[in-house]
């Protein structure tokens, strides 16, 4: 039971330095470009796309696969 008790204050003790360090990083002065000239939407625009797309790709193939499952149990 204290192992599992240190474990997990380590553990919690890692992700609270971790998140110390991403706050102190400097803004992206990139984004804020982006952001500024509507850029930003664009790429959120495109990412979506591909996201959509690749989620569409996995359903037609859970779906493909089902269906020759179902084939291959009932022979």
């Amino acid at each position: 039971m204290l192992k599992f008790f240190v474990k997990k204050a380590v553990l919690l003790f890692l992700l609270f330095i971790t998140t110390l360090s991403l706050n102190a990083q400097p803004p992206v002065e990139m984004a804020d470009g982006m952001r500024s000239n509507g850029k930003i939407y664009v790429v959120v625009a495109v990412l979506a796309v591909i996201l959509t797309g690749l989620f569409i790709f996995l359903i037609s193939i859970d779906r493909k696969v089902t269906r020759l499952e179902k084939e291959k149990s009932k022979q």
